[in-house]
């Protein structure tokens, strides 16, 4: 295998990417994408560059939400809202319109000045020929949400619409062409979702849009100290959305990644503890979708970028547990596992070619655990010894002990297609360590792992070569390791 110093100049030389555009749970509009580059990572819903072949489910048809069902309102649609305008409709009788209610005289005119004000900043956008009808229908929400807002300013709904409108007016601005209006229209989007969630402090879709919102403020400004308190901020907003909504890995992606962009600009004392949370985020959201592509590539890419720090200083995660080496082989057994999942998208592919050579050929994972003796899997703990294991994608073989010797004994062999449930055990009648619980439909194997941090690895390792099974694409897993 090539040495780690090759594989780092490779990478580093690489026009790879693995940032893609923001995507919002109201599913903004996905600008073109950027140039590759193996140090980032893909959000939650972003598109790789290959986004034509995406799935139906991650190109929804942008919508805007609807406002309060007690109100006698409904959802809105961006594509009703365009026939809405295409036809001419007054306020009063198109699918959209607000019910007024009693203003407070001085705050909706302090309203209307500030709305006013935005408004302004959505005229002067430039926009394509492509882009010229979707920055007409922004504009007329626009218009939409800001009189709701001016009629009722207690209106949640409305403020929370009002923030996705702007932020998709700020995602139609170049970065390149005007960032000062790009982060005037972020950072009002970010007051309007301050003020939605100070009235309904249960909109979770808010703090986790509010968190893209303030993470595109953050890139805007680089590698400063405002870049470092928005980027905190954001990761405050993604872990309150996961609070309220628990069952998000879309969330927790994310979470993660703002964790990675901030450990790229905190001082170096702070860094690897923070990229140490964010491997726990990506693993969380794994763990809520087996098969989230973009979680389990995110995950090989920082697991790279600690790799890299620590065979620069030397300084092993965790004291002595893990090294460099290690380290590169989980990454890029994780940047396998997505380009299996989604083997038409053409960034996991183009990383696969820099990293695969990192991964112990011709098998996926290879590592120590320590188990009973196959003939008796409830041995007393002192006949239980520690040998070596290999995973491809047809399952998981027993090799040879600790001391590099051949085994007499029955070997343990765990095939993929085989397998029913993998998790960790907490059965206290096995050996003290990290226990690994794999139930088959010949029966159940325990097996534990050196580390806590080996057996998240061990896990992951196997729900995802069962997971790229059971979605029908172990060949191409077979051809990564064999070809």
């Amino acid at each position: 295998m090539s040495s780690n110093n090759d594989h780092q100049a490779e990478l580093r030389n690489g026009d790879m990417e693995l940032h893609d555009p923001d995507f919002k749970l109201h599913a903004a509009i996905q600008p073109s994408p950027r140039s590759p580059n193996l140090n980032q990572s893909i959000r939650s819903n972003d598109s790789p560059k290959d986004f034509t072949n995406a799935d139906s489910s991650e190109r929804k048809e942008p919508k805007i939400i609807g406002l309060r069902k007690d109100e006698g309102r409904r959802t809105v649609t961006m594509r009703e809202l365009l026939i809405d305008l295409k036809n001419g409709y007054s306020t009063d009788n198109s699918p959209s319109s607000v019910v007024s209610t009693p203003s407070r005289s001085q705050e909706s005119k302090q309203l209307k000045e500030q709305n006013n004000v935005v408004m302004t900043l959505i005229n002067n956008i430039t926009s394509s020929d492509e882009g010229r009808s979707r920055q007409r229908m922004l504009k007329f929400a626009a218009k939409r949400y800001a009189s709701a807002i001016e009629s009722n300013p207690d209106d949640y709904d409305a403020l929370y619409n009002w923030a996705l409108v702007l932020q998709e007016c700020a995602d139609n601005i170049s970065s390149d062409a005007n960032s000062h209006t790009k982060d005037a229209l972020l950072e009002e989007a970010c007051k309007k979702y301050d003020e939605a969630t100070q009235l309904n402090p249960a909109l979770h879709d808010a703090y986790y849009n509010w968190a893209i919102d303030i993470s595109d403020r953050a890139k805007l400004h680089g590698r400063t100290k405002e870049a470092e308190a928005l980027w905190k901020q954001a990761t405050k907003n993604y872990e309150k959305a996961v609070q309220l909504n628990w069952n998000s890995p879309q969330a927790l992606n994310n979470w993660g990644l703002a964790l990675q962009e901030l450990s790229a600009i905190v001082p170096a004392r702070e860094k690897q503890t923070i990229v140490k949370t964010a491997i726990s985020k990506f693993r969380a959201a794994i763990q809520l979708q087996f098969d989230f592509h973009r979680a389990i590539y995110n995950l090989g890419t920082v697991l790279y970028g600690l790799a890299e720090d620590t065979s620069r200083t030397g300084v092993l995660v965790n004291g002595n547990e893990i090294s460099s080496n290690e380290l590169y082989s989980q990454s890029a057994f994780y940047v396998a596992a997505a380009h299996a999942l989604k083997p038409s998208y053409s960034v996991y592919t183009s990383a696969l070619k820099l990293v695969r050579s990192m991964l112990p050929l011709p098998y996926l994972k290879i590592g120590y655990l320590t188990v009973p003796p196959m003939e008796n899997p409830v041995a007393p703990h002192c006949d239980w010894k520690r040998y070596q294991f290999v995973l491809n994608h047809e399952g998981l073989q027993q090799v040879h002990d600790d001391d590099g010797k051949t085994n007499d004994r029955p070997a343990i062999r765990v095939d993929i297609l085989d397998i029913i449930s993998v998790r960790v055990c907490s059965d206290l009648t096995l050996p003290p360590g990290p226990s690994i619980f794999i139930d088959t439909i010949h029966g159940p194997f325990f097996l534990i792992a050196d580390s806590w941090e080996y057996l998240d690895s061990w896990i992951d390792a196997l729900r995802l070569v069962y997971t790229i099974y059971a979605r029908g694409k172990t060949d191409v897993l077979a051809g990564i390791i064999t070809s």
